[in-house]
């Protein structure tokens, strides 16, 4: 016999892509009984939570509740929340392939009763899925994510980016930009296809719109490259012919290509020019060291060379753009040389996804909080292994 529909999974379908908290927490009312819902959306900087339902009033409810509901996103666990007169709330991760979207919050007239729970993180992850798909369709839950005025360079950069987290049985990987706002060159791309993790890290040469048009260039022409399945050198030769004959060399992005074997952690490597590369094993950080070659569209026909390195279970790679790594404000020592390790190896009870935040927290406190004066990328990738398997 067939299961019957799950009728919150329904009714999400059936919602026009605008009126998804509103189909939910209908559904929520009328399935578990609940008194109210709340659904809360990351901004851009990962700085805290916003509400769909009513973002420009929210009421003292939605303030007393932002510490537990950011335990729960950075925790990514079910959080509850028991009040005086028997209510008590549920925080539930909205998360999609560790994609992390916000959290839903359930509150119950009382303790929720025998699987509760667990229906509700069901419906969590249903609404989850809803909003990334929705995206696409209206930008209703995009207005709740930005807290400022993108500029147009940022815009771009932040429509052309894959996510800003994944997760698999044997890796997590995650990516942060700053500054978030007026980002311009600088870029990560990804992509898992079977057995076989692509990452790129652009450092694009420039400021602002032009940056960008640069760094989308070039990024789709690797993309055309991969889905057309030609390796990482293909992808970089593609995007360097792409660049060099609409510049004529002028003009030129420093990229780093790595493709990870998800079961060995075997990495294959195109270092053209790129970003910097650090391994955290332990509590040691010390840099991959790669044979540097030609930014992408600096030379016709430039050719380019894989080279390898095998991570260990365990290990937690770093990709940062020069932003990040020669960040020297108000006269002090590169931010690389040493602050940049220090706050690597604090990350390492974190996951990947707190790890790009930390990094990029520590290095805006570098600078004292004021305004990057460049672009900054941060891609923190751990490789878990396979279970019963060693990396050989």
């Amino acid at each position: 016999m067939l299961d019957t529909p799950d009728p919150v999974a329904r009714t999400l379908r059936a919602a026009p892509p605008d009126q998804l908290a509103e189909a939910a927490d209908s559904a929520i009312r009328s399935l578990l009984g609940a008194s109210r819902t709340d659904v809360f959306i990351a901004d851009y900087r990962i700085s805290g939570l916003w509400p769909v339902l009513d973002p420009e009033l929210p009421d003292a409810g939605f303030l007393d509740c932002q510490g537990v509901a950011q335990r729960c996103f950075s925790s990514q666990r079910p959080v509850r929340d028991a009040a005086d007169d028997g209510r008590c709330r549920l925080y539930l991760p909205l998360t999609v392939w560790g994609e992390r979207l916000g959290v839903l919050m359930i509150e119950l007239p009382d303790g929720p009763g025998p699987g509760v729970e667990e229906r509700a993180a069901d419906i969590a992850g249903d609404l989850a899925v809803a909003l990334r798909a929705a995206d696409r369709e209206t930008d209703r839950y995009r207005r709740v994510r930005r807290r400022e005025r993108l500029t147009m360079a940022a815009e771009m950069q932040w429509e052309l980016l894959p996510g800003r987290s994944v997760t698999h049985e044997t890796f997590h990987l995650a990516g942060q930009l700053e500054p978030a706002y007026t980002v311009g060159g600088d870029h990560f791309d990804w992509s898992l296809d079977g057995d076989t993790l692509t990452v790129t890290v652009l450092n694009g040469d420039g400021t602002g719109l032009s940056a960008s048009l640069l760094t989308a260039v070039a990024v789709n022409a690797m993309r055309n490259a991969r889905r057309s399945e030609g390796g990482l050198v293909e992808q970089a030769e593609l995007a360097s012919d792409t660049l060099y004959y609409q510049h004529r060399g002028r003009r030129h992005v420093a990229t780093l290509l790595l493709e990870l074997d998800v079961r060995t952690g075997r990495i294959r490597a195109v270092d053209a020019g790129s970003p910097h590369v650090l391994r955290l094993r332990g509590g040691t950080v010390e840099p991959i060291g790669l044979d540097q070659q030609l930014p992408l569209g600096m030379f016709a026909e430039a050719r380019y060379d894989l080279q390898e390195f095998t991570l260990a279970p365990g290990d937690r790679l770093f990709v940062v753009s020069d932003g990040v790594w020669a960040a020297t404000p108000a006269g002090q020592e590169p931010y690389g040389d040493r602050a940049m390790a220090r706050a690597m190896r604090s990350t390492r009870l974190q996951p990947a996804a707190e790890a790009v935040g930390t990094v990029m927290r520590e290095l805006h406190a570098y600078h004292a909080d004021t305004d990057l004066r460049d672009d900054a990328v941060v891609v923190c990738l751990d490789w878990h292994g396979v279970r019963g398997r060693d990396a050989g």
